[in-house]
């Protein structure tokens, strides 16, 4: 029998009431995993009416204790870390090796949020002026939300939920209807952990639960990771309903092949960065840019036997290098995505539609793809494919290499691989994107510096984690005071000033 989610409320399981679902499969059979109930906007309000009660008096424990409840958060989160990751794997198909590192990076960040007595400590100044002292306080916004993609169920939940629960908000967590199954267990431990019923909640659902998030006059704060184009919707509608929002989308992330380059570090990069996952990250290498003919032709193949060989499985398969995509409707997009580049005049190396496994015939399966020649007017070139495609686009200098990832709508993640120190100093300098490596092909920053992309992968001034997010998450006020004895007779009818 096929399981029925709930949402998760006010510290309890609490069934849908719309009578709307929508199913989430196991990616590695292609079978039901579970009905997912997709909410109401009324549901959505019964969620932010708790919050918003719960809230309060989280606020106000100070910012120690509620450091201790995140401490013990990791504690109960590090005792069933297998089960979860197994969990993970199963309902988005990465395998389980790739599903711990999800958890561990979202891990990372609320470790980092244990740093919230410091990090939420205003400034003070005595004797600003005459008798005059000045303090800042930072305090939390009140209800905040979260809207998370399928690719990450833990760790993007925990970047959106760690800052802000640390901060004093109450949380409100929409996840992937895809696979919802981590996020709502999630929620339990935080409860187990100690912390207030309504401070962290679930609701499931689709457009209508994240148009009643955007319009709901008490969530003070959204942010969000998927596609740009939803990004940008959501930024645009939550900005207009007078709310703080930070929005991620897209990404097409190149990396930049010298001729000094190793080739073997590089064809390693570019393998584990192109295809782990199958692809579906945020900040996957989709696009190899070597520079100079013959750099192109060592790269192509060298690459060529290496995808040959990926192991594609099951997801609780231990030597499996990459699993299935998330559901047939994206494996079929991902797979019309190859045929296009090959109407385009895209040279494919490597053709992975076909690929079938043996006992999962019915999974979302497909092998890695290769195409060279490609050039920056194709579409293969300037979409977002998030999946396991990577494109080979030759460039003649380094001069053209640097002006591919400038010049493209998307400004995520970049790479360089070089022995040079100077180019790669004057790489990081000049590129226009948010988040560059250097010998390092996926660039995520640690818990403790900030993520975020520029151009069309970003919307919003503030980034994910680091310092960013505690400023994001809470508001700043400014206190200027002087006691009786230093308070001059009269009105005063200019504006102050410290002389």
């Amino acid at each position: 029998m096929v399981a029925e989610l709930t949402h998760f409320v006010g510290g309890k399981h609490v069934k849908g009431t719309s009578g709307r679902f929508t199913d989430a499969f196991w990616p590695m059979t292609g079978e039901i995993a579970s009905r997912v109930p997709l909410a109401t906007k009324a549901e959505v309000r019964a969620v932010v009416e708790n919050a918003k009660t719960a809230q309060p008096a989280w606020g106000a424990t100070n910012p120690q204790r509620r450091a201790r409840v995140l401490m013990k958060f990791l504690e109960l989160v590090h005792a069933e870390y297998d089960s979860l990751a197994e969990l993970l794997a199963r309902e988005h198909g990465k395998t389980v090796a790739d599903a711990k590192g999800d958890i561990q990076r979202g891990l990372e960040v609320v470790e980092f949020c244990i740093g919230a007595p410091h990090l939420m400590k205003g400034e003070y100044t005595e004797g600003a002026g005459p008798g005059i002292d000045i303090y800042s306080m930072r305090q939390p916004l009140g209800v905040v939300a979260g809207i998370t993609p399928f690719n990450f169920p833990a760790m993007i939940p925990l970047w959106k939920a760690g800052p802000a629960i640390a901060a004093g908000n109450a949380f409100i967590l929409k996840p992937s209807e895809r696979d919802p199954g981590v996020p709502l267990r999630l929620a339990e431990l935080f409860l187990q952990a100690g912390l207030p019923a309504g401070i962290f909640n679930v609701v499931n659902g689709d457009k209508e639960a994240v148009d009643a998030i955007l319009d709901d006059p008490d969530i003070k704060a959204v942010g969000f990771v998927g596609s740009t184009s939803i990004a940008e919707y959501v930024y645009t509608r939550g900005c207009a309903a007078g709310k703080r929002v930070q929005c991620f989308g897209g990404a097409k992330n190149h990396m930049i092949i010298m001729p000094d380059a190793d080739m073997d570090q590089a064809v390693d990069a570019l393998i584990g960065a192109g295809y782990g996952s199958a692809g579906e990250r945020c900040m996957a290498i989709s696009v190899a840019v070597p520079v100079g003919k013959e750099t192109a032709d060592r790269l192509v193949d060298k690459l060529i036997p290496r995808i040959e060989s990926l192991k594609v499985g099951p997801s609780t398969d231990s030597s499996a290098d990459f699993g299935p995509l998330v559901t047939q409707a994206h494996l079929d997009k991902v797979k019309s995505y190859v045929e296009l580049g090959v109407q385009e005049g895209a040279q494919l190396k490597v053709d992975g539609r076909n690929f079938k496994l043996q006992g999962y015939e019915n999974g979302f399966y497909m092998g890695g793809c290769l195409f060279d020649n490609v050039t920056k007017d194709m579409r293969i070139y300037k979409e977002e494919i998030f999946g396991p495609v990577l494109s080979v686009v030759r460039a003649k200098d380094y001069a053209e290499s640097l002006a591919l990832a400038n010049e493209h709508e998307y400004g995520n993640g970049v790479a360089i691989f070089t022995r040079d120190g100077d180019a790669a100093r004057d790489f990081a300098a000049k590129v226009q994107v948010g988040m560059v490596g250097i010998n390092v092909p996926i660039p995520v920053p640690i818990a403790y510096y900030t993520f975020g992309g520029w151009k069309r992968s970003g919307f919003g001034d503030l980034n994910q984690h680091g310092s960013d997010a505690f400023r994001f998450y809470t508001k700043t006020k400014t206190v200027t005071s002087r006691w009786p004895s230093g308070i001059k007779d009269g009105a005063e009818f200019v504006i102050p000033t410290m002389r």
